[in-house]
């Protein structure tokens, strides 16, 4: 269907093509000279327009697009500080170039009183921007960041520009009727037998432009809703539901690509595998209800603990958690896994049927080693898993670590969840 609405559409410019050069044909034969000049006016007319219009657009896709898209992603960790740190500075030069080029063109006396305003309230939100770009230079956390703030300057600053949008669109189009009116009144001097040319020429073409802004207007909102959905779709499909923790399909993915450049930069890795203990017999207790409420407790804990962009946590299934962690030596992995016991316990979430604590706890199988080309990629994982095991047996709310991954007995990861 949409194949055959494209070939309608082609259809039309191209007899719109056809009937554009007969009529300029016919009106070179009376009076070139003239009709050239008027068509010199009307083009002039159009990109004088279009210029300026396709600069304010760019700008408000800069703050819509790149700047918020950029926050977004820092706010969740998704990219690391210097790459938020470039982007941001490259949003904000493109927004003031661009500016620059606007304020360049001719503007009348109303469009000027406009113009100084909107500068001062891009001036304002870039400001805000370079608040943003300077705390992420000093390494501070950008997770806090109030999102509803960012939208409100984004909205905006949005609307602000989108005001100067329509009163250029508006003035072309004024101007375009004036010089239409012109262009009547010469064509009747040059004969009626110019008039059925011209005529036809100005039904079709409005037809056209007509339907080429409705298959835009289409497309634009088609595209929008369509990037909505696939936000969502990619967030649903890689975000435990009920903990809003990464999942296991996030995990296969990123474990693969962090050890592997672990491996080029043969810098440290570490894996720990948390299981909370009695967590059967806490369900058996509770319900399920307070099971689930206790797995959020335990996921809060680990996004407190665990903040750094490099600090991946994960729900591999049921009361498993999974956390991987890059240029983090034995210490520090050892420090962070204490940290988490600790926390856990602290929580104080009631237990009565433990044979560990009378509130809930977990156990932790740590694994930390420097990656190289001999690192098979389930070792990690297999060796945690030993180690969770060796937690358990010696007493559980523990965490037992080691470095030696040469003996490990290599199982995947679906494996030890089952």
């Amino acid at each position: 269907m949409k194949f055959i609405e494209a070939l309608k559409l082609k259809s039309k410019l191209f007899i719109l093509f056809i009937l554009i050069t007969m009529g300029l044909l016919s009106i070179g034969v009376m009076g070139t000279t003239h009709i050239n000049a008027m068509k010199k006016n009307m083009d002039a007319l159009y990109f004088g327009s279009l210029v300026p219009v396709t600069e304010l657009n760019e700008i408000i896709h800069t703050y819509s697009g790149t700047l918020s898209g950029t926050i977004y992603k820092a706010s969740r960790s998704e990219i690391s500080p210097s790459e938020t740190a470039s982007d941001i500075e490259n949003a904000l030069f493109n927004i003031k170039r661009k500016w620059k080029s606007y304020e360049s063109h001719y503007k009348s006396d109303e469009e000027l009183q406009y113009v100084g305003y909107a500068s001062l309230e891009i001036e304002a939100a870039n400001s805000y921007f370079l608040r943003i770009l300077k705390a992420t230079l000093e390494g501070k956390n950008l997770e806090k960041l109030s999102i509803s703030n960012l939208e409100k300057i984004v909205t905006h600053v949005d609307l602000v520009v989108q005001k100067l949008i329509n009163y250029a669109v508006s003035s072309a189009k004024y101007e375009r009727k004036k010089f239409l009116n012109r262009y009547n009144a010469t064509v009747k001097e040059l004969g009626l037998a110019l008039i059925v040319i011209i005529i036809a020429i100005l039904i079709i073409s409005y037809n056209v432009f007509v339907s080429i802004q409705q298959d835009h207007t289409k497309l634009e909102y088609a595209a929008k809703k369509l990037k909505q959905i696939n936000k969502k779709l990619e967030n649903v499909s890689y975000t435990d539901t009920l903990t809003s923790l990464h999942n296991r399909r996030y995990f296969n993915l990123v474990y693969d690509r962090e050890l592997k450049q672990a491996k080029r930069d043969k810098s440290y890795i570490t894996f720990m595998m948390l299981d909370i203990d009695y967590f059967k017999q806490y369900n058996d207790t509770y319900g399920h209800v307070e099971g689930d409420n206790a797995l959020r407790e335990v996921a809060k804990v680990l996004k407190e603990t665990l903040k750094r962009p490099n600090d991946y946590v994960f729900r591999l299934g049921g009361e498993e958690f999974g956390v991987l962690l890059t240029k983090t030596n034995e210490s520090n992995s050892a420090r962070l896994a204490r940290d988490i016991c600790d926390s856990i316990r602290e929580r104080k979430i009631k237990h009565a049927n433990s044979k560990v604590n009378e509130f809930l706890t977990i156990s932790i199988g740590v694994v930390c080693c420097t990656a190289d080309e001999s690192l098979h990629n389930e070792i990690l994982i297999s060796r945690s898993d030993e180690m969770l095991y060796e937690a358990k047996d010696s007493g559980r709310d523990r965490y037992v670590i080691t470095s030696n991954v040469s003996e490990a007995i290599t199982r995947s990861i679906d494996d030890i969840s089952a």
